[in-house]
Order: structure tokens, then C-alpha cells, then sequence
């Protein structure tokens, strides 16, 4: 029998909600155990205005139960040891083993300010969540969760409450440093902390009575401390927010569930004049954009007066005046993928949210060349101008606090009742000048998305686990049901589209929109999709009624780990998952061998081991009667590679050692790995003589090359290893793809694909064998990739050509299957190569 995952969409409100603190000695506070917790009102399609649940949101505070605590909540933090290599201390800003004591001492000041670990960062570093407001009573406190559970869970009934109207305290988000050298809005929200702890005009005590404010006080103390812009994993936080890979990201998303903000500020550095978003075409189709434009163009025009005022200007300061990209700029700033802070945070009720970036570089290379009183006056400036867009902030919340709450409830409405969207136009956002027909995105939600069971249930649970983590409800079938004139099997999965943030559950599951003919450049990635790139089947249903499906809310996936009872094992290897659990039984010394088809055979004698595998990894052993020829061994990468795709080969279990042209420059131990991966950092003509030797002889013997893209190609072609010509495609180029698979490297792989500069292969000479194509016609489903200004380069010049390759001594890879971390279901392809390649000396 499956159990279930004891997993919780909501870790936070162990702090959030329940007031429990986990004490560790001398008092510092421990990352908070994820509680379980109850969705209050109905996930599957029928959602009575008279359930029992409904009933318990609408009833008085004096009807919460739980053990919620009022305002302020104040605890000790134990500081951290003096770091005094942290980057910040040069620009006179605050280390981060400052901010401790410093929270410590805002606490004692008054009866306003409480201090939470929201958790911890990859390399260990306490995130700390600040939250400012008027003192409240534990009643009080509950009533104020009620509300907001009310606006999410019934907002149809929430915007005719009374209570809400007169009562409930608007959420603010402000987010800081989540690049980790962009330092100076962690140093204004300790300032505007301070102000506020103790400030008694009016304005001030107006609006802590009717506000929350949060404040991320940094939001990568990693990058902080090291003065790097990724975290300890190498990662770009404001790209991750779709795949969630790393802990600071999860806290940041957790925070946007949890608190519910109506605004949020993520602070960021640096462009002259000051950026204040909303932002260029194309705007995100899935976001309720006529409500999110409204009130962040608003509160943008009021940042802007603020950051002007402080009188800067370009010839006594070097800072510009501030500009609005929506309003002066063309393209090239826009929110169209959900992986940015702001943008992510629509999906959650935010209906205005603003990258700010202020305008003075004192990072990289300024850094190390600018004399040190140059960076301290460009830092004081830039946390003026920081400090100036967060009271501009809260002066707009304060004054628009009802109408905020109302659109947030509004965004809510719409998903529930499967409303349409609102197109924006001069008409229907008042005030909003210079709105024309490149500004309306919108797009047609469907009934239903259904992850069929019977597919790969491994993947499905993964996507299931994802989407709730991510606060989209997902319901499963108790029987067989037919849907959109489909049958599907018992144990499938259902995301009903009529949900509070269908925007969301859209966004991720659906296959996106070619937006080549849009706009000529994009700012970041165009394409992204759950359903076609994370190994699942995930299939559309336009329209139909779910009346009668019988559908059971989830709160996590159920588990398919399991071992057939008798007999030699078989595991598929068509799953990252299935690779991890390979890696795993290899490094325990299990005898696993390689099956015709590529899959791993695993005796019976392992059966134990093979259980746990399942049991950690959440994949099926099935039973087998093949034996196997080869016999898989433990393979050890030598990695040029991506920070992501490092920890996608990790995930996977390898043990992968990063190399590039210094460190094979400084002398590496060839004899303790087993196969290369090369995509970045290696150049073989910048390797000393010495070097280069060692790569070739390396090569020579017969130890195989996986490459990615074109320094993976160049690599192979250097080396003699591929009789192929590598084509590189428009170098912008990104998005969703059509492939076909061809190969047993990519068996069992999605028909869809990532690319990010696209590379294809031609001239293939004798014994190189095609794996994977681009389709035929135009490939891309979603994203942005136009030909270059010479024609070459395009979508259509790649269709039907090879996108992965292979020979006996190299696989080479044109698409981007382990990008960022993302493209889950096409990271085996990669795991697979690396087996067959890490054979290759053996023969």
C-alpha cells in the first residue's frame, strides 16, 4: 500500500502561526520542523458557501483554535563570529555577523518589532524575517489569520466583509540582497526598522495599526558576506523562484504564502537612474495585469518623487533622475517569466510589486579598483535611495490600504470563480498613461490540468509535491473518471484551473507562448514549463465539468517507491531520481548491471538495499528476467561545468569534482575520475603544455567526454573524439522545444526540451550516431528565437537537425538539459551519458 508524504505547503507557520520556537543552546533559534496543516475550505471542485470550513473562517476570532501568538514576538539571537573578510565592511555597510546583535537591539526599543528565522541559507546563514506592527493581543492575532485565510480560501465572501474592510492589517514584503552583492537595501530596511520601532507622529502609528511589514532582512547573506551576486551553490536567487532548488528561495516562497503581502520592494543594484518597475513588454499572460499595473505603476510614481527628492543629481553626485521602464523604455525590461521575486510574488496576491535597482555600482570590479571613500559615499547614497523607495512604500500603503486589500481580493476571485481576465487598456486602468495594444497579454486558462497515472509516477509525484509546495491545490481521483471526453485511471491527479491562483498553477503547467514575433530582446529565459519538462505527462483539459470526478484534496503526493517481492530487479533509468538511486546501490558495492535497453539490473540478492533505494529515491524496482552484460561502476565526474548543472549531477548522486582551465592549469589527479563533462570554464588552448598533455592522454585512453553546448562541441572537435560540425544557433535564444529521440542516451526522455543558445550538429561522420532532433517545421513551442540579422541561426535552421550526439568516445549535447537545475525530466539523458561514457575505456 502507498503512504503519504509528510510533507506541509506551509513550514513557516510553525513560527508564523503556532508561535513555537525551537531553542537551541545559548538561544539562538532553530530552523522551524515543517508542521503538517490543514487547508481551511474545500479543494475539489465543489465549494459550498456553507461548508463547515467557511463557516469556521467567517465565525469570530473567539472560534480560531490554535495556539497563535499575539505581537510582539520577541526572542535572543546568538550572534555570529566576527567575519571580518565580509565584503560589506569595506563599503561601511553592515557585516552580516552584525545583524544579529543589532535585531536584538531593535527589539528591546519598543513593543513593535519581532524577529523570526524564516530558515537558512546554502551555506548555513540565518535568514531573518522582521516583522513591524502595532502590539497585538493573541485575539487579535487570530483574527487577522482568519482574514487572511478568508481572502485566499472564500474571497468572494471577503469582499463584502465588513470586518476585512475596517480590520485587516495590509501585508508588506520588503525583500533585500537577494543578489549578494547588491548590499544596500539590507542597510535602509534596518534603518526604516529602527525609524519605525520608535517614531510617534501619526502617519507612523496610523499605519502599524492597519499594517504588517515585513522585512527580508537579506535575502542571501551567502553573496553578503562573500560579495558574490549566487549563493553558496552558485545560484542566481532571482532566477530560481519556478524550480525552487535552493533553501533561501524556498524561505522567500514560504514568506510570500505565509504573509500574503498586497505590496513588495525586492531591492536590488545597480542602474543610473534609479529602475522602478512595472516594467516593458510582454507582461506575464497569466497574471490578473489590469490590477498589478494599477497600483504598481501607482506606487512607482510615488517612489520616483521620493528617490528625486532627495536631490541628487549628475553633476554634484553622479546619480540620474529615476525612470519607470513601463513608461521609458521600449523592451528589453520585462516581467514575463515567473522566476523574478516581484513577478513570482503576482501569483500570490501581490498586486504591487516592484524590482527597484539603485544607482550606483560599487560591486565587481568597481569593487577592488574604486578607493574605499569613493564606495563609501556611492553606498551612503545608494542607502538613501533605498530608504527613500521603502518610506514612499509605506506612504502608499497607508493611504491606499483599503483598495489594495481589495484587488488582492479581487486576483483571488478571479481564479476561484474561473472569471476572465481584464485586458489592460486606458480604460480599464485609469491613470495609467501610454497603454497600448503591446501591453495586453492574456491568455486562455483551461477546465483542468490532469497528470494521468500509469506514466511515470516517479515524475508525476515530484511535479504533484512542487506544484503544493508552491500553494496550487491539487486533488487526486479515488476511481476511473472520464474528463473532456477522456478516460483516465484511478490515482490520477487533478488541478482544478478554478482556484485562487489558477495564475500560478497556469504559469508552471502550461506549455507557454512563442513570443519571438513580440519583442526583439528579452531580459532573462522565455520559456519554462512543469508539464513539458519535468517528466510527467501533464495534459490540458480546455472545458467540462468536474461535477461528479471523484476527486480527494491532497496534501502531498503519495508515495510510489517499491521493490517487486521476487526475483532479479529492474530499475528504468529514465528519471533523475532512478539515477540517483543507481548511484546510490553503486556506492554500497551492489553488483548492478547494464540491461540492452539501457536499464539497470539489480540481483535478488540486493533486495534490501534495493528497498531502501526506493523507499529515499521514490522509484519502482520491477521485476526482470534479463541479466545484463556490462556491469555499471561508481563514476566520478570530472565537471567544467555550470553552478546548476554541478548540483543537478549531485542531485543525481555523482561524485563530481569541478574543474576548469586553472585548476587544470595548477595540476589535476586524472587517475581519480572516470569521465569529463565539459560545458564552461575549460578552453584547451589557454591549458599550459603540461596541461594539455594530461587532458589528451586522459582522452587517449579511452575515457569518454560528455559535452554541452558549443565548448563541449569545441572540446570534442580539438580532441578528434566526434566527426561532427557544431552549429551554434542565435546566441539569445532560449525556450521550450520539440525534439525527437532517436538513441539510447535519450530513451525514455521527453519529447519537449530545454535550449539556451541552441547548438545542433551536422557533417556527421561514420560511427556518430543521432540520439535526439529538433522537430521538423519550427521547433519551438515556447520562448524567444529569431534568426540573426543574417538569417542564420534561427528555429528554422535547426528543425530535423541533431540536437544530441554520440560516438564511442563523446556524447554531445546542443540543448540545455540540466539548465539551472530545471528541466528535471531530461537530466537522466545526461546521468545515461555519463554511465556510457565512463565505460568507454573499458570497452
Amino acid at each position: 500500500m502507498h503512504t503519504t508524504r509528510t510533507v506541509s505547503a506551509r513550514p513557516v507557520l510553525l513560527i508564523a502561526l503556532t508561535g513555537s520556537l525551537l531553542l537551541v543552546p545559548n538561544g539562538a533559534t532553530a530552523d522551524p520542523e515543517p508542521p503538517t496543516r490543514e487547508r481551511a475550505g474545500d479543494q475539489g471542485p465543489a465549494r459550498a458557501p456553507e461548508s463547515a470550513a467557511l463557516r469556521a473562517l467567517t465565525a469570530p476570532a473567539t472560534g480560531f483554535t490554535g495556539t497563535t501568538r499575539g505581537y510582539p514576538r520577541e526572542q535572543v539571537l546568538t550572534p555570529d563570529p566576527e567575519n571580518p573578510a565580509d565584503r560589506s565592511i569595506k563599503l561601511g555597510l553592515t557585516p552580516y555577523h552584525s545583524i544579529a546583535p543589532r535585531l536584538n537591539a531593535l527589539q528591546r526599543l519598543g513593543d513593535r518589532v519581532s524577529v523570526e528565522v524564516a530558515g537558512r541559507s546554502a551555506g548555513g546563514h540565518r535568514l531573518y524575517l522582521v516583522t513591524v506592527t502595532a502590539p497585538e493581543t493573541t485575539a487579535q492575532t487570530r483574527a487577522q489569520e482568519r482574514m487572511r485565510e478568508l481572502i485566499e480560501n472564500a474571497p468572494a465572501t471577503a469582499a463584502k466583509s465588513r470586518e476585512i474592510r475596517a480590520g485587516y492589517k495590509t501585508p508588506v514584503f520588503v525583500n533585500n540582497n537577494i543578489h549578494g552583492n547588491e548590499w544596500e537595501g539590507t542597510d535602509a530596511s534596518l534603518k526604516a526598522v529602527e525609524r519605525l520601532a520608535t517614531a510617534t507622529d501619526a502617519r507612523t502609528e496610523d499605519l502599524l495599526a492597519h499594517s504588517r511589514l515585513y522585512f527580508n532582512i537579506t535575502a542571501n547573506p551567502d553573496g553578503r558576506i562573500a560579495g558574490t551576486r549566487a549563493n553558496a551553490n552558485g545560484f542566481d536567487l532571482n532566477r530560481d523562484f519556478v524550480t525552487a532548488s535552493q533553501p533561501e528561495t524556498r524561505a522567500m516562497r514560504q514568506i510570500e504564502i505565509d504573509k500574503q503581502p498586497a505590496v513588495l520592494l525586492d531591492l536590488h543594484g545597480y542602474v543610473n537612474g534609479t529602475l522602478i518597475e512595472p516594467t516593458t513588454p510582454p507582461h506575464g499572460e497569466n497574471y490578473e495585469y489590469d490590477l498589478f499595473l494599477k497600483n504598481t505603476y501607482a506606487n512607482a510614481l510615488g517612489m520616483e518623487s521620493a528617490v528625486n527628492g532627495l536631490d541628487y543629481t549628475p553633476a554634484k553626485d553622479g546619480v540620474e533622475p529615476a525612470q519607470i521602464p513601463f513608461r521609458d523604455q521600449e523592451e528589453g525590461w520585462d516581467d514575463w517569466p515567473p522566476i523574478f521575486t516581484p513577478q513570482y510574488a503576482a501569483f500570490h496576491g501581490t498586486v504591487a510589486a516592484h524590482t527597484v535597482e539603485i544607482p550606483l555600482a560599487v560591486n565587481n570590479s568597481l569593487y577592488d579598483s574604486l578607493p574605499v571613500a569613493e564606495l563609501r559615499r556611492r553606498s551612503a547614497i545608494n542607502t538613501a535611495v533605498a530608504g527613500a523607495a521603502v518610506d514612499a512604500t509605506l506612504d502608499f500603503v497607508r493611504k491606499r490600504r483599503t483598495s489594495l486589500i481589495a484587488d488582492q481580493i479581487e486576483v483571488f476571485r478571479r481564479g476561484a470563480a474561473g472569471a476572465a481576465q481584464v485586458p489592460v487598456s486606458e480604460a480599464t486602468v485609469p491613470g495609467v498613461p501610454g497603454i497600448g495594444p503591446e501591453d495586453v497579454y492574456t491568455t486562455e486558462f483551461p477546465r483542468a490540468y490532469v497528470i494521468p497515472a500509469g506514466g511515470n509516477d516517479t515524475a508525476a509525484a515530484r511535479l504533484v509535491d512542487h506544484l503544493i509546495a508552491d500553494d496550487v491545490r491539487v486533488s487526486r481521483a479515488a476511481g476511473d473518471f472520464r474528463l473532456g471526453g477522456r478516460s483516465y485511471a484511478k490515482g490520477s491527479y487533478v488541478v482544478d484551473m478554478r482556484q485562487p491562483k489558477r495564475g500560478l498553477a497556469n504559469s508552471l503547467l502550461a506549455d507557454g507562448r512563442d513570443i519571438s514575433g513580440k519583442v526583439s530582446v528579452m531580459y532573462d529565459i522565455s520559456g519554462w514549463s512543469l508539464g513539458r519538462l519535468w517528466g510527467a505527462k501533464v495534459t490540458p483539459v480546455p472545458s467540462g465539468s468536474l461535477a461528479g470526478v471523484p476527486l480527494r484534496p491532497v496534501r502531498a503526493a503519495s508515495d510510489v517507491g517499491r521493490v517487486a517481492a521476487r526475483g532479479d530487479l529492474r530499475l528504468r533509468l529514465t528519471d533523475p531520481q532512478e539515477i540517483a538511486a543507481l548511484n546510490s546501490l553503486l556506492q554500497q558495492g551492489v553488483p548492478v548491471r547494464r540491461a540492452a535497453d539501457g536499464s539497470a539490473v539489480v540481483p535478488a540478492s540486493a533486495r534490501a538495499l534495493a528497498a531502501e533505494a526506493a523507499r529515499v529515491h521514490d522509484v519502482v524496482f520491477e521485476a526482470t528476467r534479463q541479466k545484463g552484460t556490462a556491469e555499471f561502476r561508481r563514476t566520478r565526474v570530472a565537471a567544467a561545468v555550470t553552478s546548476g548543472e554541478l548540483f543537478a549531477l549531485r542531485e543525481m548522486g555523482f561524485e563530481a569534482v569541478p574543474v576548469s582551465t586553472a585548476v587544470l592549469n595548477a595540476g589535476f589527479d586524472w587517475s581519480a575520475v572516470d569521465v569529463l563533462f565539459v560545458s564552461a570554464g575549460l578552453d584547451r588552448d589557454s591549458l599550459t603544455t603540461g596541461a594539455r598533455t594530461a587532458l589528451d592522454a586522459f582522452l587517449g585512453a579511452g575515457h569518454g567526454l560528455v559535452g554541452r553546448g558549443s565548448v563541449g562541441a569545441e572540446l570534442s572537435a580539438a580532441t578528434g573524439l566526434l566527426a561532427a560540425t557544431a552549429v551554434e544557433g542565435n546566441g539569445d535564444a532560449n525556450g521550450v522545444v520539440r525534439v525527437r529521440n532517436s538513441g539510447p542516451v535519450t530513451d525514455g526522455a521527453p519529447d519537449h526540451g530545454f535550449v539556451y543558445a541552441p547548438v545542433w550538429f551536422t557533417g556527421l561522420g561514420p560511427g556518430v550516431r543521432v540520439e535526439q532532433s529538433y522537430a521538423t517545421g519550427n521547433p519551438l513551442v515556447s520562448g524567444h528565437w529569431r534568426p540573426l540579422p543574417d538569417g542564420s541561426g534561427g528555429p528554422s535552421a535547426a528543425a530535423g537537425r541533431a540536437s544530441v550526439i554520440s560516438g564511442p568516445r563523446a556524447v554531445l549535447f546542443g540543448t540545455e538539459p540540466l539548465f539551472r537545475n530545471h528541466p528535471k525530466g531530461e537530466f537522466a539523458q545526461v546521468g545515461r551519458a555519463l554511465f556510457t561514457m565512463a565505460h568507454a575505456s573499458s570497452g
